[in-house]
């Protein structure tokens, strides 16, 4: 689980982790399951949720009539409304980290679940001592794979493969 690029949004639920740790995400099922992917929006109830509509865990709810979001490197949500100047509070997102992230299961959608390999995840506040990342509002973290280049590399490989098989054949022949 390498750190992509970022590229900038308007979307002021679009957060990237810089550095270690997943988001959390409470799956319909009820399930806990984790994910890198910071773009998240508002559902009809004002719960913040994912693309799929699954919620983040811890659940943060904000409501229809908040005029800005504030979304803080350690993970303080909060909100104004109209005519106030004062911020609220509306929760505390938390990261999870894993001993081994690559033993974690991908389910698809971005999304990963806990295995044995893994290791149970310890929770914590982004930024904390614990080494887990910031956040930082308004970005998301883009593919850290070279389409161009990956492309590039499998015509190599694949000419490659011909040439040897060519002198394979050749010294079958003699």
């Amino acid at each position: 689980f390498t750190q992509g690029a970022f590229s900038q949004t308007n979307n002021p639920l679009d957060m990237v982790i810089q550095g270690k740790g997943f988001f959390q995400i409470r799956q319909a099922s009820g399930e806990l399951a984790y994910t890198r992917s910071g773009s998240f929006q508002l559902d009809r109830n004002g719960n913040v949720v994912d693309a799929n509509g699954n919620f983040l865990e811890p659940q943060i709810t904000i409501p229809a009539t908040a005029q800005s979001i504030t979304v803080a490197q350690d993970g303080t949500v909060s909100f104004t409304l109209a005519n106030q100047t004062a911020a609220q509070k509306a929760g505390q997102i938390t990261l999870a980290n894993f001993q081994n992230p690559g033993g974690l299961n991908a389910i698809g959608n971005t999304l990963y679940t806990a295995t044995d390999a893994s290791g149970d995840a310890q929770v914590s506040n982004p930024g904390g001592t614990d080494g887990l990342g910031t956040l930082m509002q308004g970005y998301t973290e883009q593919s850290n794979v070279d389409v161009v280049g990956e492309f590039v590399n499998l015509i190599q490989s694949q000419r490659a493969y011909e040439a040897n098989s060519k002198v394979v054949k050749a010294a079958d022949e003699m």
